[in-house]
């Protein structure tokens, strides 16, 4: 198998390039695209790196199954000496999801490849990473923030006082997100005997609760420049508080169902294979590049380049997975996503 080397303004030389594109696009080129859409995607792609991943099947329709293993028992029946015991099972299940395709693409011209000052493949290219990055990562947001596993930080008043809060609705800007509630998460979690990723929980967090946790964390929160191995910090990966790595990411979730319609933001605090999801490799996204006079075009005016792919997520294990909603200091200005 041939080696890439991702440089994709390699591909921005001019005539020569964009004529050889619009007249064969060969296999090792379209190989070539294929991991550059991926590579360029991937950044987007943080709520999707924590899944268990399964690959998409091929002729296999559109159903895939994700496993789940249940815990064994504990052992409690003394051996007998010199009998063989019954011995035990692996509870192996299955969940199923339903995959779905999703994709776009942009259209130019004759003329505009023609008069363009930038090669228009290129930026195409980087454009459509970037949104089948980010549709690809909501996607698993959008199946993940639906857990049924939630806090509510309560609202915290001037002087310290506290106020219960027990639905979204109830959540102001006051309601801010703090130490306690990200080890009491952590908590329940171990108490569920949910499996770490690494060593560690994972949090993914929005950049404005971010602000407001690290603000209140003081000394507590250990920035990734002062890991001991910092070259394996996650993707997003921001810092690290009472075993929880925080991922930050703006597509984390917001909800405009607060109190007063301010910002409610979820933050998820995550143990492994609390859910699964589609691989982006080997079918899961394939960068398309069609030459001029593809179609109904009969006087070759004009070429495309889209995206297409496969998705699904599923949430797996409910206990592993918990959903902090809070407010933050930037609920009334912060909109919906």
């Amino acid at each position: 198998m041939t080696d890439y080397i991702l440089n994709i303004q390699l591909f921005a030389a001019g005539d020569e390039v964009n004529k050889t594109i619009s007249e064969s696009l060969s296999a090792e080129m379209k190989t070539f695209y294929d991991k550059t859409l991926i590579t360029l995607a991937s950044p987007y792609l943080v709520h999707d790196q924590f899944g268990q991943k399964r690959d998409i099947p091929k002729n296999g329709g559109k159903i895939i199954e994700f496993r789940k293993f249940s815990s064994l028992p504990k052992a409690l029946t003394p051996l007998t000496e010199g009998v063989t015991p019954t011995g035990n099972k692996l509870n192996v299940s299955s969940v199923s999801a339903t995959v779905e395709q999703y994709g776009d693409y942009i259209e130019q011209t004759d003329l505009l490849e023609l008069t363009a000052v930038d090669n228009t493949i290129v930026e195409a290219t980087k454009q459509l990473a970037s949104q089948a990055g980010l549709t690809m990562d909501t996607i698993v947001r959008n199946e993940i923030v639906g857990g049924t596993n939630v806090l509510y930080c309560p609202k915290v008043a001037a002087d310290g006082t506290e106020t219960e809060v027990t639905s979204r609705s109830q959540i102001d800007k006051t309601a801010l997100l703090r130490v306690k509630d990200v080890f009491r998460a952590a908590a329940e979690l171990k108490a569920m005997n949910a499996p770490k990723i690494d060593g560690y929980y994972v949090g993914i967090i929005h950049p404005y609760v971010a602000y407001d946790l690290m603000q209140e964390a003081g000394n507590q929160w250990m920035e990734v420049q002062k890991y001991a191995t910092p070259e394996n910090m996650l993707k997003g990966e921001i810092g690290c508080l009472g075993g929880v790595r925080f991922v930050e990411s703006t597509e984390a979730k917001i909800w405009s169902e607060g109190a007063s319609g301010c910002a409610v933001f979820a933050t998820l605090i995550i143990g492994a294979d609390a859910y699964g999801v589609t691989s982006v490799n080997g079918g899961g996204v394939e960068h398309i590049v069609k030459q001029k006079g593809y179609g109904n075009d009969p006087l070759n005016q004009r070429s495309s380049v889209g995206w297409k792919g496969l998705k699904t997520a599923k949430r797996l294990v409910e206990e592993y997975l918990i959903r902090i909603e809070s407010g933050s200091a930037f609920s009334t200005t912060a909109n919906a996503n």
